[in-house]
């Protein structure tokens, strides 16, 4: 992956982070983005110390939500092929109350911070993506598949939907386009402070192999689809669950 550019939103912390120390680590030069900067910057600080490539990462702080605000991304990318976008900004908002107003203005967030980011990133970045060889990798979650919390899963499977139409459109021109669907994950913050112990518990023992899930688990998985070894893998939905959900 010598001298390759990835971009990678959500990548603050947990899984983005550790996607993004992984393809600084396999010679990427990686954009980091987020809506914090001051976690960005001890991020990319952190990156740059364990790989030893300092000048390989850079922190853009950017709230994807925003179309006026993406335009900060193409800048940084300043002209450059893209040759790997990883779309893991998302989150889970609880709703305020039981109101249809409430219920209207969850959904709208947990539909904008979990899809529309992915969509308005891709499509900004979309005449960057390398040709032939780009990769668009879309982070997901097992909620996709059996369903919790209803605006959060129903998020999460649109994405699902939306990587077999954006894989069919871009095949042609030999760019491949994933989703990687991780399980139970407990160094995120996703979990880091809500999770009883009999919630831990309870998910652990729902995989195969007994154990929670880690962010470097999935970032392994997303450097496989990334590498132009997966060149031939596109439209795909690659469980990372510990078999807590079975493939088929």
């Amino acid at each position: 992956m010598d001298e390759r550019l990835a971009v990678v939103s959500g990548g603050g912390t947990g899984i983005g982070a550790a996607v993004a120390r992984t393809l600084v680590a396999d010679g990427c030069s990686v954009l980091v983005l987020g809506r914090r900067a001051e976690v960005l910057a001890t991020t990319a600080e952190r990156i740059g110390a364990e790989t030893g490539r300092p000048e390989a990462v850079r922190a853009v702080s950017v709230d994807l939500t925003d179309p006026e605000q993406i335009g900060r991304v193409v800048e940084a990318v300043d002209g450059r092929p893209v040759d790997v976008l990883v779309n893991n900004a998302g989150g889970f908002h609880s709703a305020q109350d039981d109101t249809l107003a409430g219920i209207a203005a969850n959904w709208r967030a947990t539909l904008d911070t979990n899809v529309l980011t992915a969509v308005l990133l891709t499509a900004a970045l979309r005449p960057a993506l390398r040709r032939p060889g780009g990769r668009v990798i879309l982070i997901s979650s097992i909620a996709a598949q059996r369903g919790g919390g209803d605006a959060y899963s129903a998020a999460k499977a649109a994405l699902h939907g939306w990587a077999y139409s954006l894989a069919a459109e871009l095949g042609p021109e030999q760019i491949t386009v994933n989703v990687v669907s991780p399980g139970y994950v407990a160094e995120t913050e996703f979990f880091v402070g809500r999770m009883t112990p009999e919630g831990h518990a309870k998910r652990v023992a729902a995989t195969l192999v007994g154990r929670a899930g880690t962010p470097d688990d999935i970032a392994e998985s997303v450097r496989y689809l990334a590498s132009p070894a997966a060149s031939f893998v596109t439209a795909q939905i690659l469980g990372v669950n510990g078999g807590s959900v079975l493939g088929r």
